[in-house]
């Protein structure tokens, strides 16, 4: 038996969806004769009468309705191979997928879009905002090529690169009363707390630091993005712990302080070892390597006294 001809499904889908031949040749930019004889064509084909006409209005038949049912996948099949083909022929290089905690879209990641997007527009970029211990499983999954993640993670076969060493630091309300130079678990333990959502990397750091301590102020409040936990505290709502890049520019809503033990919170990237590489990958890599940058430059500048160094413009009240 012949292969079936996408072109007379498309007739018959159209002569349905229609209900007349004339109006579906038009559509199909055929003449009235064409597109009747790819319908009898079709019914010679399997045998059974897929179209009843009624006057001048045509009816699928209940065999007709199934395989109109059918040419609508094939048809989409077809679709999806041409687009993919075209992709090819115009340039497409491939399709990368990034998951990132919503810190690093939110404050590091757009200009590096933004440079992607501008540089190479062939690369099918998909961006997804993850917790960290999601990324993880995702690329161990395969179904995310990188990830931005919160270090401390585990995984023997993952290749984890480190970016940038963030901090967290305390934000507390600006009227807020006898603020110490540094918060400690002690000191937090004894006011409203307003935290990450409980599957953010934050927040299994900043339980952590707590060390099982008793909070004296009930149950903490869980908020999921950084940004309304910021309103939350201006309101004046609680004390909240967040990575210093989310409070780096100088603000009147909050007071910032540094936390006693310090809680390292790293910016790395993440893939499977001995990932096969492919050209879109290798450029989608090196941009997201890009974040390491500023702290590499900051190593290399002669050292300054640590009252008037980056890190200590952040965390000032």
């Amino acid at each position: 038996m012949r292969s079936l001809n996408p072109d007379q499904l498309r007739t018959l889908a159209e002569v349905v969806a229609l209900g007349n031949f004339s109006a579906a040749a038009r559509r199909l930019n055929l003449t009235q004769p064409a597109v009747s004889l790819q319908i009898r064509e079709l019914e010679s084909r399997f045998g059974v009468q897929l179209i009843e006409r009624r006057g001048r209005q045509a009816y699928a038949t209940v065999p007709g309705q199934e395989l109109v049912e059918h040419a609508a996948r094939i048809l989409s099949a077809c679709e999806t191979a041409e687009a993919g083909m075209r992709r090819f022929r115009e340039g497409w290089i491939g399709r990368v997928s990034v998951a990132t905690t919503l810190t690093a879209l939110t404050y590091e990641l757009p200009p590096i879009l933004r440079k992607l997007r501008r540089e190479h527009p062939k690369i099918e970029l998909l961006v997804t905002n993850m917790p960290t211990r999601d990324s993880v499983d995702a690329v161990l999954q395969n179904t995310i090529d990188l990830a931005l993640v919160t270090l401390p993670i585990k995984g023997t076969s993952l290749r984890v690169t480190p970016l940038r060493p963030e901090m967290l630091v305390a934000i507390l309300p600006p009227d807020a009363k006898e603020v110490p130079d540094v918060v400690t678990p002690e000191f937090a333990a004894t006011h409203p707390l307003i935290l990450e959502h409980a599957r953010g990397a934050v927040h299994a750091l900043v339980t952590d630091w707590l060390g099982g301590r008793t909070l004296s102020q009930g149950a903490p409040m869980r908020i999921g993005t950084i940004e309304a936990v910021k309103q939350c505290v201006a309101a004046g709502l609680g004390l909240s712990i967040v990575p210093d890049i989310a409070v780096s520019s100088p603000s009147s809503d909050y007071v910032v302080r540094p936390l006693r033990p310090a809680v390292p919170c790293t910016l790395a990237l993440i893939e499977q070892q001995g990932k096969p590489d492919n050209p879109a990958l290798r450029i989608v890599r090196d941009a997201l390597l890009e974040l390491r940058a500023p702290f590499e430059a900051e190593k290399a500048a002669p050292r300054r006294p640590f009252s008037t160094g980056r890190r200590r413009a952040r965390i000032a009240g």
